[in-house]
């Protein structure tokens, strides 16, 4: 027997006016801004209502939704977090490149932005999960779905497809090493 929308509807409205204000504090009192609460809060109603049947019933629904918060609150802390040590990597990379007062030259930097989009896709993403997500290898395979032994191979051949681009248009890889990748610009 499933249960009629309407009836739904009533029981999230019942919870939602029962426990937004509990819910509000609770939020609030763990975020920096009102616009991040609101974020969280919006998050946590919005599994609530996919999740309606799972709400228990009476007070404890508060609890649930204070549980759904909590984690609502914890991956946004992982995401900051992400989001700083990628902040904190980039300013580290460019300050390598002043501090070498490495400029690269425009002409081979338009050869090596060429010379990336000459590859193939497949090419081109194997090379972007390794230097602009910094993944290893056994992060590659579970991306790429395939083995670990498969995704070394297929970034080695990448590799050596894309040395082999360059070295054909003139281009100095040994000048550019690990820069190449940052240098073929954001194109997947």
């Amino acid at each position: 027997m499933s249960v009629a929308r309407s009836d739904l509807r009533r029981r999230f409205e019942e919870i939602y006016m029962a426990h937004y204000a509990d819910l509000l504090g609770y939020v609030r009192r763990r975020t920096e801004s009102p616009e991040d609460a609101a974020d969280v809060l919006a998050e946590t109603f919005a599994t609530a209502w996919r999740r309606i049947a799972d709400v228990p019933p009476g007070p404890s629904a508060r609890l649930w939704l204070y549980g759904v918060a909590r984690r609502v609150l914890a991956n946004g802390r992982r995401a900051e977090t992400r989001r700083s040590a990628l902040v904190e990597r980039l300013g580290a990379e460019l300050g390598q490149w002043d501090d070498n007062d490495w400029t690269p030259d425009r002409e081979d930097l338009d050869a090596v932005r060429a010379a990336f989009r000459r590859l193939g896709p497949d090419d081109r993403e194997v090379l972007a999960l390794v230097s602009w997500e910094g993944l290893g290898s056994a992060e590659i395979a579970t991306v790429l779905g395939c083995s670990r032994g498969a995704a070394r191979l297929r970034l080695h051949r990448a590799r050596k497809r894309l040395a082999g681009e360059l070295s054909s248009a003139g281009v100095d890889v040994a000048r550019y090493c690990a820069r190449m990748p940052a240098l073929a610009g954001g194109e997947a």
